[in-house]
């Protein structure tokens, strides 16, 4: 008697295995763009030091709380709908969307800000690097609020699955991105 072939290790992830090819090449993406940002930086510490002074480090950490609150109202959409309470999912998922929104506010209101002092892509690297990175990862941010509207009206649980493990992907990078960007001297 055969003994049955051990189920794959894929099969063990949650969601499609696609989301999870589209997450690890969004992730090699945003790490190349950082990596390409701490090498630039290295040609010129002292001026990457001053143009990150004119960042507002409180609206970055601002924004850190408010993705990392929207991960987990998307975390517990996941479990209400596993346990079959779909109304609850769809609020906690219509929640983690409007703090995504409030995420691109603040971000806007940061980026409207720069614009007014003049300072663009063309002024020094470090901002070349800070509106690419940034806003790169803003419309990360506006495909996961679609993702989380889409998945809201077609709440399977494996749509979740694959949704919310994107919209934590979000996350994930702008943690990466906040502290290497606004923080690091």
């Amino acid at each position: 008697m055969s003994t049955p072939a051990p189920e794959s290790r894929l099969a063990e992830l949650p969601g499609d295995l696609m989301i999870w090819v589209l997450i690890v090449s969004e992730l090699l993406v945003f790490g190349a763009g950082i990596v390409a940002f701490l090498a630039v930086r290295t040609t010129d510490v002292v001026g990457f030091a001053e143009a990150q002074d004119l960042l507002d480090r409180t609206a970055g950490g601002i924004n850190t709380a408010v993705l990392v609150t929207s991960g987990l109202c998307a975390a517990l959409a996941s479990r209400l709908r596993l346990a079959e309470r779909r109304l609850a999912a769809r609020l906690w998922l219509a929640a983690a969307g409007l703090l995504g929104g409030i995420f691109l506010w603040v971000k806007a209101v940061e980026y409207e800000a720069k614009v007014s002092a003049g300072i663009g892509t063309e002024t020094h690297p470090f901002f070349t690097f800070y509106y690419l990175l940034t806003g790169f990862h803003a419309a990360h941010v506006v495909a996961g609020i679609i993702i989380l509207a889409l998945i809201a009206w077609r709440d399977s649980p494996r749509n979740l699955e694959s949704g919310t493990a994107f919209w934590h992907m979000v996350d994930l990078v702008w943690i990466l991105l906040f502290p290497v960007i606004y923080l690091l001297r």
